[in-house]
């Protein structure tokens, strides 16, 4: 993979509100033992925040922007296994270990996200039966999207599974226009930067996508969603029955997106 590990994540002002759908779903005590950990930060479009095969050092809770999951092969091949928003978290399956990334995590869309050290997160996850659930939470969400995601590059034509991504890294930013390359989805795909070119032109045709030479690529929701299979929905009611079912019981304490978080 042709990006480089950003290491100087740069600092900035934290919002008044929590971004992070798992952070949000916690009672302000559990949140309290995070707190003082946790720093906002800048993530910025093409940077690579975890390497594969490097010991993991952050847990980030995105609270905009997106991040691929993307698995590299030995013959240099890449492919995207799955998207990380605000409704997740990179990294956070260090609360096992110490352990090395088994993917390389990407940021596709700029954003802002919590950072904090995996050791300390651990910490936090070994006191607060709130925040075990909330990584219960990730886990089943996660591997939700990777079971539906296999079928999917098995089974789905590539153009499909092109608009399938379009519309999940859509649901991450939550906006119409995805600064997206031709060589990002290149990458996310598994194809050849040749095929992602015929690929929009024929989406274009289609209406369901506009894109201009800057790498901004602005979708039609509706006509997209015709052009994907049926995994884009599938994955998006899977994931909220996830969280209206399993999360109700921590969100009891408070709504979860209407705390105010001083002090982070």
């Amino acid at each position: 993979m042709p990006q480089t590990p950003h290491r100087g994540f740069p600092a900035v002002t934290p919002p008044a509100r929590i971004g992070n759908r798992l952070l949000a779903a916690l009672p302000a005590s559990d949140l309290d033992l995070l707190k003082p950990e946790l720093d906002v930060i800048a993530l910025d479009q093409d940077a690579v925040i975890s390497q594969a095969g490097d010991a993991i050092e952050y847990v980030f809770f995105p609270y905009s922007g997106a991040i691929s999951l993307m698995i590299e092969m030995a013959d240099g091949h890449t492919v995207a296994i799955a998207a990380v928003g605000r409704e997740g978290a990179v990294g956070i399956l260090s609360v096992l270990g110490p352990s090395s990334a088994d993917n390389t995590a990407v940021v596709r869309a700029a954003g802002t996200a919590a950072r904090i050290p995996a050791s300390r997160f651990h910490t936090a996850f070994n006191r607060s039966p709130a925040i075990r659930h909330a990584v219960q939470i990730h886990v089943k969400a996660m591997l939700k999207q990777l079971q539906l995601g296999s079928a999917c590059n098995a089974l789905h034509p590539v153009e499909a599974r092109m608009a399938r991504w379009l519309l999940q890294l859509r649901d991450c930013v939550d906006h119409d226009v995805l600064p997206l390359t031709q060589h990002a989805l290149s990458q996310m795909l598994g194809v050849r930067r040749t095929t992602v070119t015929l690929l929009m032109r024929n989406l274009r045709a289609r209406g369901a996508i506009r894109s201009d030479r800057r790498g901004l690529i602005e979708i039609d929701r509706v006509r997209l969603s015709a052009a994907a299979c049926e995994c884009h929905n599938a994955m998006r009611l899977e994931v909220e029955e996830i969280f209206s079912t399993s999360s109700a019981q921590s969100r009891a304490a408070a709504p979860p997106e209407g705390r105010r978080i001083p002090g982070i």
